[in-house]
């Protein structure tokens, strides 16, 4: 069966390392996110996933019902995930959407913490820690330029820069990989917390697959770039599934 990932920043509130700054009340950030809406159906899904919880299911589904008396008027209430699920499913001619996050604390900054205080030191590899973290994208200049051009890009072209496969690696090294670099003496803290985030991204990814599909279906998946990132990886591999370019949906 076919998926289409697409890797999105949080529109609203976000406990996430990086910020963007748009305003999803915004009419013309709110007519971006129809023309994207009407890319993104265009792919036709037959299952959508979005990054809730599906313990919140009923919840989530209960306002998406209500979205569907008056879809004419975007709902802000779940940021991406009702403003841009919830309309790709009412274009669809869906009647739910399906949440396949998972919750599990872990430390995005260890890193920074041990470089930041004077009595602590990282023994692993604190050169190639810093060259992630200063200069991540150092050798790709067209992408880099792009990035630091990024909140003056349309909502469109943000998701497709997003989307490259440079800025999904970026992403993966950015919250997790780099923490491979990290630790104090013969400990692992790094890899520690690297791992409760693989871990976390393994679960949404067992969450996907229980969902009942058919060979016919099409899976439309939107999710925070760094779990897109990961899930791309398991899904690429997978006998079950067949990846379909997001770029091809983001122009």
């Amino acid at each position: 069966m076919q998926v289409l990932n697409v890797g999105f920043f949080h529109f609203g509130s976000t406990s996430d390392a990086n910020k963007v700054d748009f305003d999803e009340n915004n009419p013309k950030e709110q007519e971006e996110i129809r023309e994207l809406s009407i890319l993104l159906a265009k792919f036709k899904p037959t299952i959508i996933c979005l990054e809730y919880l599906p313990e919140i299911d009923a919840e989530i589904n209960k306002v998406y019902q209500e979205f569907l008396k008056n879809p004419s008027e975007l709902n802000t209430q779940y940021g991406e995930l009702s403003m841009v699920g919830f309309d790709v499913a009412e274009m669809s001619g869906l009647n739910k959407v399906y949440g396949i996050d998972n919750h599990m604390g872990y430390n995005y900054s260890v890193g920074n913490f041990i470089e930041n205080s004077p009595e602590l030191t990282n023994t692993i590899d604190p050169a190639t820690y810093l060259e992630i973290t200063n200069n991540p994208l150092k050798a790709y200049p067209e992408i880099e330029n792009r990035n630091n051009n990024f909140d003056n890009l349309s909502l469109l072209e943000k998701l497709a820069l997003i989307n490259e496969p440079i800025m999904l690696d970026y992403s993966l090294n950015a919250n997790t990989d780099k923490l491979f670099y990290v630790g104090i003496d013969d400990n692992f803290i790094g890899a520690d917390h690297a791992a409760l985030f693989y871990r976390r991204n393994i679960k949404i990814y067992s969450k996907l697959n229980r969902i009942k599909m058919n060979k016919n279906d099409r899976v439309l998946i939107l999710m925070g770039s760094a779990h897109m990132a990961m899930l791309r990886e398991f899904i690429m591999r997978s006998p079950k599934f067949e990846m379909v370019n997001s770029l091809d949906y983001l122009k």
